[in-house]
């Protein structure tokens, strides 16, 4: 009788895009299909709120000017603090990352879908990402697409914008490391018919992951 091992984890994909992009629009798309979508933005978010895991860390590093009146990390305080000081950005990534990355795979494991999306905004700046995922899946679009798109949701200047692309891997450098990329210039027409195609795929993938590790 054949013995059947559970994989250690599910079948990652990693998506990640630049700023404006739109990783949240295709993450949402691939949700509407089921998939289990783990959001390391939502994660920072949780850990930051009034309460959060990692609050006592951050009040002991910055101190209480970057802490609101009711406990949680002012965003906006510490996205100054963090774009003007290099050591302080660089001390803020230490007390986020490992629990940003502990939390996550985490929802990975426990995530009961085929495949798991797992979204990142930095995840070809982390360096680890081809250690995470089985697939990297890169959001596309032109820098002048990213900057309207941000400038409509945001009250950033032009400037900020251009410095938050600038801290971000260039372009091309995402795109040399994407197996797959979605085209985000067009409609959400288009763009569901991408996600479709790669939604099929993704499982298969899925299934020959699984097929293996039962033999």
């Amino acid at each position: 009788m054949r013995a059947v091992r559970i994989a250690e984890k599910p079948f990652i994909v990693g998506l990640t895009g630049g700023i404006g992009s739109g990783k949240s629009t295709v993450a949402d798309r691939f949700g509407r299909l089921g998939v289990a979508i783990v959001d390391t933005d939502l994660i920072a978010h949780q850990l930051t709120a009034a309460k959060g895991a990692a609050m006592p860390a951050i009040a002991a590093a910055f101190g209480d000017e970057v802490i609101t009146a009711d406990g949680s990390m002012d965003r906006e305080a510490m996205r100054e603090r963090a774009f003007s000081d290099p050591a302080s950005r660089q001390r803020l990534e230490r007390i986020l990352h490992p629990m940003i990355r502990a939390e996550s795979d985490r929802q990975c494991r426990l995530a009961d879908s085929p495949y798991v999306i797992l979204a990142v905004p930095l995840l070809i700046e982390s360096g680890t990402y081809r250690q995470r995922c089985n697939r990297i899946c890169v959001v596309d679009c032109r820098p002048e697409t990213q900057i309207e798109r941000v400038r409509r949701r945001s009250q950033l200047s032009d400037e900020r914008i251009l410095s938050i692309i600038a801290a971000q891997v260039d372009r091309a450098t995402r795109l040399a490391a994407a197996d797959d990329v979605i085209d985000n210039e067009g409609g959400i027409d288009r763009l569901d018919q991408q996600v479709a195609a790669l939604h099929e795929r993704y499982l298969a993938m899925a299934d020959t992951l699984r097929g293996k590790t039962d033999d």
